[in-house]
């Protein structure tokens, strides 16, 4: 596979504003609301015939994926991080790769390169694992750091440069990145730059008992004929182009100015707080704000609420704060002072 890099010019200029009138885009209206609403459920109950007694994470990840984001999954091995992300690329029936994240991984492996053709006598540009929808990003904190930011413009410009030329990425495009615990042997810690750009952080823990009876009833038992493994048994339940169209639609949905300024005084407090070293990124900010508008699509509404906000953000921001030497030693959590943060701020200055 060759690609041809990304042309600057290949669209016509818009014709500018007049002075004054900036063009408004049509805002989202019910029937797509509820078309998106109805999508994201039949994602989520296809999904979650595989991954059992983990809806409210499945629901989660989907949100992520309607918010345009990325997603990194932090748990202890065995309890379905890489099958989650499995099943949602087949209910979407999206394109998936996976990569293994090593210590001998090398940035090229991820991106692509220039390799040379010896009957063309010319380099041409072989894509690497990140050209394609759903990428599964299997243990990250297994490759060195350098690696890991190979990931970093992928994520949040969607698109690549090697050489010099830029290359589109597909869309839709979403990064699940699983993780083990940082106390675990061989894994390096996520650099801040990275973890600010996915845009929610979940771990699955350890199913219920009948959860977990049920998923060994399941997988351990025969799969159907033609199936490798009990994801091939995913039926697709939309595609790639909807989805895309829908992240650009929840884009569109109406919400006040008051709801802005609330986000920004939420940040604020997380910035000031004693027991915070490091708040909330204006990134933070704008995956928030995204994370709450799917939240309130996947409801079937066509306007932002505060409870959307207050819904999302700790699955969105706790994974951003680092707390003080202090803090940490106290056994304080960043969700518990998130609570702290939402409790202290008005959702009216």
């Amino acid at each position: 596979m060759t690609l041809s890099p990304t042309s600057r010019h290949s669209a016509p200029e818009p014709d500018a504003p007049t002075p004054g009138h900036l063009a408004t885009p049509p805002t989202l209206d019910t029937p797509a609301a509820e078309a998106i609403a109805t999508t994201v459920r039949r994602v989520t109950d296809e999904v979650a015939t595989v991954v059992e007694g983990k809806r409210e994470a499945i629901e989660l990840t989907v949100l992520v994926l309607l918010a345009g984001g990325h997603l990194l999954v932090e748990d202890v091995p065995g309890v379905g991080k890489t099958i989650l992300a499995k099943s949602l690329a087949a209910a979407l029936g999206a394109g998936r790769r996976r990569i293994q994240f090593t210590p001998d991984l090398l940035p090229g492996d991820i991106t692509g390169a220039s390799i040379f053709n010896q009957v063309t006598r010319d380099f041409e540009f072989r894509p690497g694992a990140v050209f394609t929808n759903v990428l599964l990003a299997d243990e990250i904190n297994r490759a060195s750091p350098k690696t890991q930011s190979a990931l970093l413009e992928a994520m949040e410009e969607r698109q690549v440069t090697v050489d010099g030329a830029t290359y589109g990425l597909e869309e839709p495009f979403m990064v699940i990145a699983t993780a083990n615990p940082v106390e675990m042997e061989g894994t390096y810690r996520l650099p801040e730059a990275q973890r600010d750009r996915f845009t929610a952080q979940i771990s699955l823990g350890y199913p219920v008992p009948d959860a977990e009876a049920r998923m060994l009833a399941h997988q351990g038992g025969p799969v159907r004929p033609g199936a490798r493994e009990i994801v091939d048994e995913i039926t697709a339940v939309t595609e790639p182009a909807t989805i895309a169209s829908a992240i650009q639609a929840v884009r569109t949905l109406h919400a006040d100015p008051s709801l802005f300024d609330y986000v920004v005084r939420l940040a604020r407090a997380t910035r000031e707080h004693p027991r915070i070293a490091l708040g909330a990124s204006p990134r933070a900010g704008v995956h928030l704000v995204r994370a709450a508008k799917a939240h309130a699509v996947a409801d079937g509404r066509t306007w932002l609420q505060p409870e959307d906000v207050r819904a999302v953000i700790d699955p969105v921001w706790r994974h951003r704060l680092h707390l003080t030497p202090q803090a940490l030693s106290r056994g304080s959590h960043a969700s518990e002072i998130l609570h702290e943060v939402l409790d202290s701020v008005a959702v009216r200055a």
